[in-house]
Formats: C-alpha cells, sequence, structure tokens
C-alpha cells in the first residue's frame, strides 16, 4: 500500500484534495474517523494547508474520485489561523495551517471597513506567529470620494506597526508588490465579503479560473463541492488560499490578560506602566491609556482592544 505526505489544498465538505507540494498534482482523499472524534472542538478537524499522511491502494492512480486515498494523520502544524464563529461559543474553525503571510483585505467604503472585525483577525495572527499585511483595495475609487478618510486608516494602521498595501485591480496598482511577495509561500487571503478579495486573486493570476473548474470537476465530479477554503498554486510562483467571505471573527485560545501583547502600539507603550500586569483600563499610572489621551495610540484601535475585552467576558 502507499503511503505518503501530501497538504491539503481543497476542503469539500467531507472530501478533501491533496497535492505532494511543491508538485501540481492534485488527488481526492477521505478522513479516517478516529482523526475526526480527536477533533471535536473544532468545525473542521482538518483544514487546507495542513500537511497530512495518506494511504493509497497500490492500484489507485491518483485520478480516480472513486477510489480516494485515506487520511491516516495530520503532521504537526507550524501555524494556524482560526476563529470563534460569533453565535457558537463552544466550537471553533480553522481557517488555514501552515502560512507564511496574511493579507487581509479590506475596502474603506462598499462594504465599510469594520475596524473591530480586522482587528480580531490581526490579533489572531500575531497570537500564532503570522505576519500580516493590510491590502487596502478600490483605492482608486476612495482617492477621489475620501483621500482624508484614506489618510486616516492608513494614520491608524501604520501607527500600530501594520504594513499596507494600496491596490487597484482597475489600474494594476500594487497587484506587482504582492505578486512577487507571494513568491515561494503559502498565502492566506481573508476579508469579508465584496471588499474585492476574489477580483484581487484574479489580478495576480488571470489564469486560476480555468485551473480552479478542472479541479473541481475532475475529481469531485458528483460530490458535494461547496468548497469553505482552496489553495491554488500562482504561475508566478507561490501559493494562495482563498478564503470565503468572513461575517464573524471571535478569539480562541488567549486570555484577556494577554491580549494587549498583541496590539503592537500597546505592547510598545505599555512598558511605561506603574502596574504589571495592567490591563489598561483603570489601573492609575497606565502609559497606555496615557498614549490614547496623547494620540500616539489610536482612539478606533484602543476601542476594538475594550471590545475583546467584553467579548471573552460572554464565552466565559
Amino acid at each position: 500500500m502507499k503511503t505518503g505526505n501530501a497538504t491539503v489544498v481543497k476542503n469539500a465538505g467531507s472530501h478533501y484534495l491533496l497535492s505532494e507540494l511543491p508538485a501540481w498534482e492534485v488527488f481526492p482523499a477521505v478522513l479516517r474517523g478516529k482523526i475526526r472524534l480527536k477533533q471535536s472542538v473544532v468545525t473542521n478537524p482538518i483544514a487546507v494547508g495542513d500537511v497530512v499522511r495518506y494511504e493509497m491502494d497500490p492500484g489507485h492512480s491518483g485520478l480516480d474520485p472513486e477510489s480516494p486515498a485515506v487520511i491516516t494523520e495530520i503532521l504537526p502544524r507550524r501555524n494556524y489561523v482560526i476563529r470563534r464563529s460569533t453565535n457558537l461559543s463552544r466550537q471553533a474553525h480553522i481557517i488555514a495551517a501552515n502560512v507564511d503571510r496574511a493579507y487581509l483585505v479590506v475596502s474603506l467604503y462598499f462594504p465599510e471597513v469594520k475596524l473591530p472585525f480586522l482587528d480580531r483577525i490581526l490579533v489572531t495572527c500575531a497570537l500564532y506567529g503570522i505576519p500580516a499585511t493590510i491590502v487596502l483595495s478600490k483605492v482608486d475609487m476612495y482617492r477621489e470620494l475620501d483621500p482624508e478618510g484614506l489618510a486616516h486608516f492608513r494614520s491608524i494602521y501604520e501607527g500600530a506597526g501594520y504594513p499596507i498595501i494600496e491596490t487597484s485591480v482597475v489600474s494594476g496598482e500594487g497587484v506587482d508588490a504582492i505578486r512577487a511577495a507571494c513568491q515561494g509561500k503559502v498565502n492566506l487571503f481573508s476579508g469579508e465579503s465584496g471588499v474585492g478579495k476574489s477580483s484581487l486573486i484574479k489580478a495576480l493570476d488571470p489564469s486560476l479560473d480555468p485551473k480552479i473548474g478542472a479541479i473541481s470537476a475532475a475529481h469531485l465530479q458528483g460530490k458535494h463541492t461547496t468548497s469553505l477554503y482552496e489553495m491554488y498554486p500562482l504561475s508566478s510562483g507561490g501559493y494562495v488560499i482563498d478564503s470565503p467571505g468572513i461575517r464573524g471573527f471571535g478569539l480562541v485560545d488567549v486570555e484577556k490578560e494577554e491580549i494587549a501583547r498583541y496590539f503592537p502600539e500597546m505592547l510598545r507603550e505599555g512598558a511605561g506602566c506603574r502596574f504589571t500586569p495592567c490591563t489598561h483600563t483603570h489601573e492609575p499610572g497606565c502609559a497606555v491609556k496615557a498614549a490614547v489621551d496623547a494620540g500616539v495610540i489610536s482612539p478606533e484601535r484602543y476601542n476594538s482592544y475594550l471590545g475583546m475585552l467584553e467579548e471573552d467576558k460572554k464565552f466565559r
């Protein structure tokens, strides 16, 4: 019986597609039941980006959807992005695993950016050691509609220490920079519905559409093919994990006393607090609150932090 290691490149309900990266030769797989039971605290035991051990019958070519490989083990994850759905207090969902960088796509308007939502994803990326870049889409529109709003957004997040790439799929601005940065890496693209994430991914590699269709038709024909998350190879090098539009993003596996550590500007300013630990809410001599009053830390980011503390209480 053939065995090997492969990366999960698509999650389609109870079926998966694997490939032995860096080769892109996709084949179907199913999950052994005992692994599913072990991972009962999450809604999905296996995530796109996971490296797994599989077994395959000797005569299986890897192309027959009626004879899938069997996933027998999930190898240790280097990192992952996980969220708690806001309406499921006890369960969490792993968005992607073994990610080199996360690109968080936002639009100022249409739809309007929700800063607390963005901040929760940034905290989660920092918690698991995943570098994050904010991708501001549709900037050609915002420069005309609200240049001051664009400048204010940049001041909030560049002041906090996050890199920002302004993009426009209409003019092509920023696309080459992202494409170059993605080479040789596994890159997660995430954001709310309507922010332009799919258009940006297509701009990175216009040939992706036919590849996606070919994979689905060849390997999952007649099966439930609704894909929650999927990895695509970029013709310029590297891989993109596309996630569907996310509406809610609750924090997982972080104590309320630790949340401030994952706000770079609070970690920086918090070294001057009179008391340690400091919740940065009511303590005298709090350097973080002083920095908010002085405009060094944006009130928007501080309010996001307070919201996370309040949210933490709801799930305890």
